[in-house]
């Protein structure tokens, strides 16, 4: 990720983001900071096959939203654009058909990209954790996914693990092999 230099605040960053000049980048608000996030084919490709899975699971369950990367979120005081979102009806009836998503969401999926600054990713985490939303957290060179829910322990999962929606989507579950079934 390349940070801008200039700080701005949350609420110019809203109007920032809405400018056509901005229509075709990926832009993030983190810790003060406007972060353009570059493009990753191998990155948006497994953050592709995770919305996939979610939205053909919310086809036959049809309980809430799934967004892809350029899905903007209001988290705390920040402005995330997780590679993959997913937000409940109970919570959020319509998802915005313009602009910022209001509502953090209650999934968080981040892939990680060799770009990816460490140091801003774990902001993003903790953020995601206040608002209450669980994250995951997917390493592609190490093919596993770190799961970050609210006031629980840290999992890892590997290949052979099974990543569960829990509360979040109920009866909804994802191999972690499926997730890297190119390597």
């Amino acid at each position: 990720m390349v940070a801008q230099t200039q700080s701005y605040s949350a609420e110019e960053f809203d109007v920032l983001i809405d400018l056509p000049e901005n229509a075709e980048r990926f832009l993030e608000y983190i810790g003060g900071e406007i972060v353009e996030v570059p493009s990753n084919p191998y990155t948006s490709f497994i953050g592709g096959w995770i919305l996939t899975f979610i939205n053909i699971f919310l086809l036959k369950n049809p309980i809430g939203y799934a967004t892809g990367e350029a899905g903007l979120y209001r988290v705390m005081s920040e402005r995330y654009a997780p590679d993959v979102g997913y937000i409940s009806k109970a919570r959020q009836a319509q998802l915005v058909r313009q602009g910022i998503n209001p509502n953090a969401p209650d999934l968080a999926v981040e892939v990680v990209s060799p770009s990816d600054s460490l140091q801003k990713l774990m902001i993003k985490v903790s953020n995601y954790l206040a608002a209450g939303t669980v994250v995951w957290v997917v390493y592609p060179t190490d093919r596993q996914v770190v799961v970050h829910a609210p006031g629980q322990s840290v999992q890892i999962f590997d290949i052979e693990g099974i990543l569960s929606g829990g509360n979040i989507l109920p009866g909804f579950e994802l191999p972690v092999k499926d997730i890297f079934r190119d390597q």
